[in-house]
């Protein structure tokens, strides 16, 4: 099994950036796809970007397309997540998230693909 702990949230004003970290202990993380999900209050779990084990292809959500870039270090069994031009509408609990190895997975947006996830960590950004 692998484990995932995010870092790097906080607060933040509209317009600033933050850079989320996924960190993976147990199993390397290479053959892994991996996604960021985020759960605001009172809403249900919403997909942000997700990147693919073979060729690192990356998807993302319409709403924070051309804001965030996720990207991986195989190296360091670490996941990232660039978040610019943050908008209020952007805070919410993000959760790294990791399929079984090797999986091939038919919808990279839907939050059922994965099989691990962190713990979440708190994005909070002020209008």
């Amino acid at each position: 099994q692998v484990q995932l702990v995010e870092s790097g949230g906080g607060l933040v004003q509209a317009g600033g950036s933050l850079r989320l970290s996924c960190a993976a202990s147990g199993r390397t993380i290479r053959t892994y796809a991996m996604a960021w999900f985020r759960q605001a209050p009172g809403k249900e779990r919403e997909f942000v970007a997700a990147i693919t084990w073979s060729i690192s292809n990356t998807y993302y959500a319409d709403s924070v397309k051309g804001r965030f870039t996720i990207a991986r270090d195989n190296a360091k069994n670490t996941m990232s997540l660039q978040m610019n031009s943050l908008k209020s509408e952007d805070t919410a609990v993000y959760y790294c998230a990791a399929t079984q190895p090797l999986k091939i997975i038919s919808n990279m947006r839907s939050g059922r693909e994965y099989d691990y996830w962190g713990q979440g960590t708190q994005v909070t950004v002020s209008s």
